[in-house]
Order: structure tokens, then sequence, then C-alpha cells
């Protein structure tokens, strides 16, 4: 079954914690730059306090030295999986596990947001095939010896022949059926993304934003399960 990861996209620290404790049976969340910024590193270890694994979603994309520094930093911090961008190209990826020690990095490929003609737009070539474009950067990731992809749920089929088997597949973009998608584009509901071979699924709106938010966590995990 896929793992949910909450994703605590909310403004500070104590409305952070009061969700978690709404969600007693939660394992995993995920801690955003927004929050992180307004939080500092207490907020991970709130977290791990409470028994929570960690998800630093920082998207690391700098020269390999800084991006080594900063997934080392993770690790001493408890951090139990961290994004680093797979356009930072194979080096930095080699060197970012290199110093990952025990925590796991995932690869960021293309961002939900992005729609064939906007991610061309932004680097410059003619109209991409995303799911071509995901893959090749999942290769990358995987042979620099990144154990885990963040792609969308539109891409997860191309993903079983891009990746070895027992590559984390992390989704987000996942909605519940009907739900407005926010700026996210390439979404799906959870049994989708499920069935089609997510091992995580990073679920933040549909959660965060209701008034029920142990309910909404609940229907979800029974939907998958």
């Amino acid at each position: 079954m896929a793992e949910i990861v909450v994703a605590l996209d909310v403004s500070s620290e104590d409305e952070a914690l009061h969700l978690i404790d709404r969600l007693p049976d939660l394992r995993w969340a995920k801690i955003g730059p927004m929050l992180f910024l307004r939080a500092g590193t207490a907020v991970i270890k709130a977290l791990k306090d409470r028994g929570v694994k960690v998800f630093l979603d920082l998207k690391w994309y700098d020269i390999p030295s800084a991006v080594s520094g900063a997934v080392e930093a993770a690790l001493e911090l408890g951090v139990d999986l961290a994004t680093v961008h797979a356009l930072g190209g194979a080096e930095m990826l080699r060197v970012a596990a290199k110093a990952k020690g025990s925590m796991r990095l995932a690869a960021v490929t293309v961002l939900t947001s992005y729609t064939p003609e906007s991610f061309s737009e932004a680097v410059g070539r003619n109209t991409i095939e995303l799911h071509r474009e995901v893959s090749r950067l999942a290769r990358v990731a995987v042979t620099s010896g990144i154990g885990a992809v963040v792609v969308s749920p539109w891409e997860l089929g191309t993903m079983r022949s891009a990746v070895p088997k027992g590559t984390w597949l992390v989704v987000p973009g996942i909605r519940s059926p009907g739900a407005e998608i926010g700026d996210q584009r390439r979404t799906a509901d959870p049994r989708s993304a499920a069935e089609a071979g997510a091992t995580h699924l990073v679920i933040g709106r549909p959660i965060v934003r209701s008034d029920q938010p142990g309910v909404v966590y609940q229907q979800i995990c029974e939907t998958i399960g």
C-alpha cells in the first residue's frame, strides 16, 4: 500500500503541530519552504518527537559542494527524506547521494505545475513529451545513486521501465475526484495514483484545508487500502 505524506502547507509550527495532533495515525509529514523558513529546524524536531517521519522538500539545486553540505545538515537533523533537483545533473546528484548516510533522497523531475508547453518554454526547446523527459531525469537520478524520484501521477506508467524495482515513487498532485486542482496541472485521485505504482502520495490541500482533516485522512487511507 502507498504511504500517505501530509504536506504541512501552513504558516507556523503551532498550525503544523495542531494539524498533526488531529492525525494520530500519521506516519509521514512534508515540510516545504514556507513552513521551514517560518518555523526553522525546531519543527523537524517537534515532528520527530511525535514519531512522525520527516520529508524535507526544499528541492536543492546548486553547485555540488553546496548541495552536499545541505544534505549533511539534513541528515544531522534527523530528516528521513529530502529532495534534490534532477536538473542539477549527475555530478551534483552523486555527491548528494554520497553525503546522505541513512537518509533517503528523492530527485524532483518535472514539477506538477508544468504542462508540455510551459515546460518547453521554460527550457527553450520545442514542445517536449513530458513522460520522456521525466523518464530521462529519473534514469540520471537512479544511476547517480538516488533511491527515489518525484513524478506526477501522469508519468507513473513509464516509471516501471525507467527505474529499478524498489525505487520510491513520490507523487504530488493528488486531488479528490472533482476537487479544485489549483496551480497543479498533472493530477490524479489517490486510488488511481496508488494503483499506478506510487509508493508515497503527497497530499496537502484536501487534508490541510478540511474542517475535519482526520476524517479526510482516514477516508483516503481506506480508498487506497
